[in-house]
């Protein structure tokens, strides 16, 4: 998990049960003063970043707990991604630019095609500059968030590889 990626995933196999992981995710979520906030649902779990310490570009870890197909211990795969919101902004605003540099296109070769002279093609490299600064913007939020990826990360990791308190 060094390089930055857009939405990073693992794999991590642990010798507990499936069932004995998300018990141990559910008590240290339910724990007063934990770093980390979230939930478990069935066999998926959220963890997020505590809301007084989220920014903008906080990411959350969704993780799906699956038993092992070896039948000993589980296999847990993580998804580091943006908030749901942060995400459906950059699909709206890649869909808008998309749309638009396609009626542009369309409008303008069509213009072309019929010897018209077409200036509304110049849409076309500034839709494509707009998509690069999106996703410029993107790579600089991942960048803001990685230290809170590898906390939630280490989280995870504290959890499902802590010894049972005898």
């Amino acid at each position: 998990m060094t390089a930055i990626e857009i939405r990073p995933r693992f794999q991590q196999e642990i010798p507990l049960s499936k069932d004995e992981a998300l018990a141990r995710l559910r008590a240290a979520l339910k724990r007063p003063g934990s770093p980390i906030i979230g939930y478990v649902a069935d066999h998926h779990v959220t963890l997020k970043i505590p809301y007084d310490k989220q920014h903008f570009w906080s990411p959350q870890l969704a993780l799906e707990v699956e038993t092992h197909e070896s039948g000993q211990g589980a296999l847990i795969r993580g998804l580091f991604g943006p908030r749901p919101s942060v995400w459906l902004m950059f699909v709206f605003m890649y869909s808008i630019i998309g749309v638009i540099c396609l009626f542009v296109a369309i409008t303008g070769f069509s213009q072309v095609s019929l010897g018209i002279p077409a200036p509304v093609l110049w849409v076309l490299p500034v839709g494509a500059g707009l998509a690069i600064f999106l996703y410029l913007s993107a790579k600089t939020g991942e960048r803001l968030g990685k230290d809170e990826m590898q906390q939630l990360k280490r989280f995870l990791d504290e959890v499902v590889t802590a010894r049972e308190a005898a």
